[in-house]
């Protein structure tokens, strides 16, 4: 079966590969008659291993071990760096990709990943020039240069905010070119919403139903700002996800600030835990925030020198649409709770104005382009 269309990604983050993921599920069921296949990107530009056997980690790693340990002030000079590297490797990136994809000949190549796509859209094009080539942005905004748009190539980019879609079209693309969709992709589980016993499950937890509850979550790897998160905020009632930082939910269960937190641990049901809860707090992460707002929840996000560099817009996009606080560091957290839960309708309902359906968009979008 020749392999139709090719969604490229990477681990870096985590929200590549679930754009991806969510993709392919919805492919699945819109066209049943699409071969999909999920490309790891550094499997294919690194497949022997080099980068693994220079430093120890693969690329992936050593990313998400900086965002496990907080890690993320200087990224931007770093991320400086990695695209020089990208630049002087350019011509054997490109072979390794030509050859990849003359061994597969893609009908449809879709890019979830920044930086390479320069490399990917001059291979795709000395090798299968009539294929169509598409950037699905799964950041809010992009962080230019050579970050998420390249300029003037011939391609689709796809933007979930009106501000990503301005930035290509100061880049040389036309409105032809730019699809813009209501937000970023979510998991189709999402849409699904099952009713949730939430006095029973809140009863397991040994926690209070009616009582404001806040979601605190810092990625998949959590946050040691959520040791300090549960010392300013003993009296709220609070569950934090830890994700797949077993160290800091021992830390957290250890630490028993308050009978009102609840620690867990990686967990597939975030939708669920979201649809428990009345408020989000965490970091600026586009997946994060997109799915807060998108089950009905207003958040608290930080915006200070530790912030990632692709992330800052995302507090502007917080603000701009009245969706929460955006506040610098946990010493103003107590404060900005308080605010936000005085005011909670009000928010809830700018949240409520706000609807996602991004994933299906960007589906309908690519069967548009694979139609010619």
């Amino acid at each position: 079966m020749p392999h139709d269309v090719q969604l490229i990604y990477f681990n870096a983050g985590g929200g590549h590969r679930s754009a991806a993921l969510a993709l392919q599920e919805v492919i699945a069921l819109a066209h049943p008659d699409w071969a999909v296949t999920l490309v790891n990107l550094f499997e294919v530009i690194d497949s022997d291993r080099y980068y693994q056997k220079l430093t120890g980690f693969a690329p992936e790693d050593l990313y998400n071990l900086r965002l496990k340990r907080g890690w993320t002030r200087g990224l931007a000079t770093e991320l400086k760096l990695f695209q020089a590297m990208i630049r002087l490797t350019l011509p054997k990136l490109k072979k390794k990709m030509q050859s990849f994809w003359h061994k597969t000949r893609p009908q449809l190549v879709v890019s979830l990943v920044p930086n390479f796509n320069r490399v990917m859209y001059e291979a795709l094009r000395e090798e299968w020039p009539g294929v169509p080539y598409v950037t699905v942005l799964t950041d809010m905004a992009d962080y230019p240069p050579n970050f998420w748009i390249e300029p003037n190539q011939g391609q689709f980019i796809i933007c979930g905010t009106e501000f990503a879609a301005s930035q290509a079209a100061s880049l040389g693309y036309d409105a032809d070119a730019i699809i813009r969709t209501s937000g970023m992709i979510l998991r189709p589980s999402f849409y699904s919403k099952p009713c949730v016993d939430k006095p029973k499950r809140f009863a397991q937890w040994g926690l209070d139903p009616h009582r404001p509850t806040g979601l605190v979550m810092f990625g998949g790897h959590g946050s040691k700002d959520m040791l300090k998160i549960a010392k300013a905020l003993p009296n709220q009632q609070l569950i934090f996800v830890a994700g797949h930082n077993i160290a800091l939910a021992q830390k957290m269960a250890a630490q028993s600030v308050s009978s009102l937190h609840l620690v867990l641990g990686f967990t597939k049901d975030i939708d669920q835990l979201m649809q428990l809860s009345d408020y989000f707090v965490g970091k600026p992460g586009p997946g994060s925030l997109s799915e807060a707002v998108h089950m009905g929840l207003p958040v608290i996000t930080f915006r200070n020198t530790a912030t990632m560099p692709q992330e800052r817009y995302n507090t502007t996009w917080v603000e701009q649409n009245q969706l929460g606080k955006v506040i610098a560091s946990v010493s103003e957290l107590p404060g900005a709770v308080d605010a936000l839960l005085s005011e909670l309708p009000k928010y809830h309902r700018h949240v409520q104005q706000m609807n996602n359906q991004a994933v299906f968009e960007v589906v309908d979008a690519l069967g548009a382009i694979k139609a010619g």
